[in-house]
């Protein structure tokens, strides 16, 4: 009896769990041809996928989606339409990519989606798709609430529901709502105790980033419009150091960003994040505007982008912050020296960066012992005497050792390489892009890229885009070198 009691109990529990996962799988909603119109329409918000199976974006993105659907059930509906099966309807929707995201409402196309490609990112940003461009908050418990949230809050403050600028409020909430969160009071008594008697728009940092070094709330006054509105929130939003998430990024490091990278945990263990924090915030309010911008980020989001970037290991720091910086230009620092808890190691590093006595850091191959093929190779460290080199034109093609267009192209490219051995005025090269830093003036998205840096603009390479063959390279060097080509015999590869 005991034997068949553990047998139906783990049977049970089998049953269980495959009903969980079967009720996963459909919080994402397979779409047809046949289907797509009369489901998608009966839902207010959805957030349709269209991808390819063979697509390894798509293979990515499959479990972030998948994770986001079960945790928006309810709220907004996320589907899927597979369009190697289903080539009508991404026809239809002028899919020409994989994966292609778009918001559909009530069966209309939205727009495209454009947020992040994280589960959590996917949640986020279309939470804010639900509901109402602002929210209008009627009494006092109404603002507590919506204030003590994950995310920060901008919240208009009218003397009544008919005020001119709270028409241009709504406007710009509904232009702005997929980045921030809104909502609006027509009374003005409800604001008093946020130091706003009269019209304004106040500006809520999250309560998980109180500090004592910053206000936790920011006040607009001046003439409301849509662009004076996104520069106040564009300028305020952040305060002194943010947390950088996967989710913010972009936005962040469009800036000379400083980054403190440690086992931060906003979800879980605030007081432990906030205490690394504020030993960042002292040093941020000692060097306002002095063009560097602070913040805090969890290591573990970011390890490829530590390690990639900065020559980071996972073991590296232990159990203290590890601090970069990473300027607009794109050059790189780290700080060598263990993060202290007096914070003095970090105004050392400081004062070094603000002097210019830090060495930057460059991610690079190790210098050949010897370059004499017909086709140079370029590393990082050496990029700068060889495709640099003021007296020679240089054609650099950017690879990765993985790529088969690359091998591909390698034949036609020693053959060039070759063909002009003897011209001392030219330099055929190549880079391992996956190994080195590219330098900047350099757009490398995809491979191979090749860039000519001609005599006299060197500033200003030239990317090439013309056909793969030896004539090709040929005619366009003869037109766009800074000096005559002068063709001479084929050495063989030392």
């Amino acid at each position: 009896m005991a034997a068949a009691a553990r047998l139906l109990r783990a049977v049970s529990l089998l049953l269980s769990c495959l009903s969980a996962a079967v009720s996963s799988r459909r919080d994402a909603l397979e779409l047809r041809d046949t289907d797509f119109d009369y489901l998608a329409a009966e839902h207010e918000t959805m957030l349709v996928k269209f991808y390819a199976p063979w697509c390894g974006h798509c293979k990515k993105l499959a479990p972030e989606f998948e994770k986001a659907a079960t945790r928006l059930k309810g709220s907004v509906q996320l589907a899927k339409v597979d369009c190697t099966a289903h080539s009508e309807t991404c026809a239809r929707f002028g899919v020409s990519g994989y994966p292609t995201l778009k918001i559909f409402r009530y069966g209309k196309d939205s727009g495209p989606y454009d947020g992040p490609r994280t589960a959590e990112g996917i949640y986020q940003y279309m939470r804010k798709q639900t509901g109402p461009d602002s929210v209008h908050l009627k009494t006092r418990d109404d603002l507590r609430s919506f204030i003590n949230n994950y995310e920060a809050s901008i919240i208009g403050v009218f003397s009544g529901a008919h005020s001119p600028g709270l028409a241009e409020f709504l406007k710009a909430a509904g232009l702005l709502r997929e980045q921030f969160r809104f909502a609006h009071i027509t009374d003005l008594q409800l604001a008093e105790e946020h130091g706003c008697s009269s019209e304004c728009v106040l500006l809520f940092r999250p309560p998980r980033l109180a500090n004592m070094f910053e206000d936790g709330v920011e006040v607009f006054r001046d003439h409301l419009t849509i662009s004076s509105l996104r520069r106040f929130i564009r300028d305020h939003i952040y305060g002194l150091c943010p947390h950088m998430t996967l989710e913010n990024r972009d936005r962040l490091q469009v800036r000379d960003l400083l980054t403190a990278f440690y086992d931060l945990d906003y979800h879980h263990n605030v007081r432990g994040s906030n205490y690394w924090r504020n030993r960042v915030m002292k040093a941020a309010s000692k060097h306002t505007g002095r063009g560097l911008m602070f913040s805090v980020a969890n290591k573990k989001d970011f390890l490829s982008e530590l390690e990639s970037d900065f020559g980071v290991g996972t073991s590296d720091g232990g159990d203290l912050p590890l601090v970069t910086i990473r300027t607009k230009l794109g050059y790189k620092y780290t700080m060598r020296e263990e993060f202290t808890r007096d914070g003095k190691s970090l105004e050392r590093f400081l004062e070094d960066y603000f002097a210019g006595r830090l060495k930057r850091y460059v991610k690079s191959e190790p210098v050949p012992e010897q370059n004499t093929a017909a086709v140079k190779v370029v590393v990082a460290e050496t990029f700068d005497d060889i495709v640099n080199n003021p007296d020679k034109d240089v054609l650099i093609q950017f690879y990765s050792p993985s790529c088969p267009h690359c091998k591909k192209l390698e034949p036609a490219y020693r053959e060039l390489a070759h063909t002009l051995y003897t011209d001392q005025n030219i330099v055929i090269a190549k880079m391992n892009a996956v190994d080195n830093d590219v330098p900047l003036g350099y757009d490398v998205q995809g491979y191979p890229t090749i860039y000519l840096a001609p005599v006299g603009r060197k500033d200003e390479p030239m990317r090439y885009e013309g056909g793969r063959e030896l004539q090709d390279f040929l005619r366009f060097l003869k037109r766009e070198a800074g000096h005559g080509l002068v063709d001479g015999g084929a050495k063989d590869e030392l």
